[in-house]
């Protein structure tokens, strides 16, 4: 009986020991797992479909690969900053990452321009990829973010497209448009012929109920959908105005050469990745949406008539020749886009 009550205090104190230890070892453990925390700033409203689809995606994708060692802290538009504001604030690294439009870039990267769209060039998605990736256009813009010691990564490709309150039928239709618009779309649309003026994103709403503006562009039919555009605008217009990156993730440098380096590796790979899929997600998220929208708001596609699309393509070709001006990055751009074009037949 001795021999068994030594036993079971023997089995008590061991039990105890080991209790007591397994909170040390997981403490010590935490300890040496870092967290390490950035801020991101977006232009986006939270109601945007790209702040849950893009910025909300990209944030837990991170935090998940990195096991919870980089944890990034969302802020939506204008809650830091303004969205002109973005830019600066990652350059001087008050933030370290920003989810932004190259059409607030274009003081700081001459490429911005043709990355917010390409007006009058692409047809499909498709094709804006290839040039993306194949003939090198990210690189082209990488190359001028990192003079402002920032990395930059296109978030996703597609068409930016107009919702309208009237119908277009002809030229004159056109040209008694005012309409909103941002970036170089702004000097597209005012040289086809439409007053183009530059609203901020979450005053579109009001500007085209109140008669301010007659149309506007906000990404394509997701994201005029979520700032409630199709209440005041039924008429969705295609062709689209232009095929680009209209939105993008900035990085400062030094915070991204801080990280530990698994961590970098697998924040460069997640944004590469992430590109390529969220650009198929969407093109499904629109046709999904569009066919929605017929159904339970009354939204109608209308196709622009053939004379505005001549009119599109002239000062497309028009404007990219004086983009190319800009710097190196952009005559070489236009260079291989213009190449492109005529192997598909597009110039001469």
């Amino acid at each position: 009986m001795k021999l068994h009550n030594n036993v079971l205090k023997l089995l008590r104190s061991t039990l105890a020991a080991v209790a007591l230890a397994a909170p040390a070892a997981v403490l010590a453990e935490d300890a040496d797992k870092e967290v390490i925390e950035w801020t991101l700033q977006a232009h986006l409203p939270t109601g945007s479909g790209s702040w849950q689809d893009s910025v909300v995606a990209v944030k837990e994708k991170l935090y998940e690969r990195t096991d919870g060692r980089l944890n990034i802290k969302l802020h939506a538009a204008g809650s830091l900053f303004g969205a002109t504001e973005i830019f600066p604030a990652v350059k001087r690294g008050v933030i370290e990452i920003g989810y932004t439009s190259p059409a607030y870039l274009m003081s700081y990267i001459p490429t911005a321009g043709l990355a917010f769209s390409v007006p009058g060039a692409f047809q499909n998605v498709w094709e804006a990829q290839y040039f993306w990736t194949h003939l090198g256009f990210e690189s082209l813009i990488r190359e001028e973010a990192a003079e402002h010691g920032i990395q930059y990564f296109t978030d996703k490709l597609y068409p930016t497209e107009m919702v309208v309150k009237k119908r277009i039928e002809s030229m004159d239709d056109f040209d008694s448009l005012k309409i909103r618009s941002a970036g170089l779309l702004q000097s597209f649309v005012s040289e086809v012929g439409a007053a183009a003026t530059y609203v901020p994103g979450p005053e579109i709403y009001q500007a085209l109920s109140t008669g301010v503006v007659d149309g506007a562009h906000w990404g394509a039919a997701q994201e005029a959908n979520a700032l409630s555009l199709y209440e005041v605008a039924k008429y969705h217009v295609r062709p689209a105005l232009g095929i680009g990156g209209v939105e993008a993730f900035i990085i400062n440098q030094k915070a991204l050469n801080a990280l530990p380096e698994d961590i970098r590796n697998i924040v460069v790979e997640t944004l590469n990745e992430h590109f390529l899929d969220r650009t198929n997600e969407y093109l499904y998220q629109e046709t999904v949406m569009l066919k929605k929208l017929k159904e339970t708001q009354g939204v109608e596609v209308i196709e622009l008539p053939q004379e505005v699309q001549d009119r599109m393509w002239a000062v497309g070709e028009k404007i990219r020749k004086e983009e190319a001006k800009k710097s190196d990055n952009a005559a070489e751009a236009v260079k291989r886009l213009d190449q492109f074009l005529r192997s598909l037949g597009r110039i001469d």
